[in-house]
């Protein structure tokens, strides 16, 4: 399943919710991600500024991935313009 995320707040909710069916506190998630506490607690609050690395380790030790959908016809047509 995907959820459309449009803000940093979305992002933070997910991220939050989460955590929270993992069962996992912040500091354990921190520790999984290779961050510290205080970026998880950023991160969960929306604040627009992170480091997408980061953001990246979190999402994978929560197991997500991130996914941009609806540029797959952009990027085609760039390809097959600089063959």
């Amino acid at each position: 399943m995907s959820t459309p995320i449009h803000t940093p707040q979305d992002l933070g909710r997910m991220v939050r919710e989460t955590r929270k069916r993992l069962k996992l506190t912040q500091p354990q998630l921190a520790l999984a991600a290779n961050v510290g506490v205080r970026f998880i607690v950023e991160l969960e609050a929306g604040k627009s500024t992170l480091r997408l690395e980061n953001i990246l380790r979190v999402l994978q030790a929560l197991g997500g991935v991130l996914t941009v959908a609806g540029m797959d016809a952009f990027v085609s047509n760039t390809e097959e313009g600089a063959r």
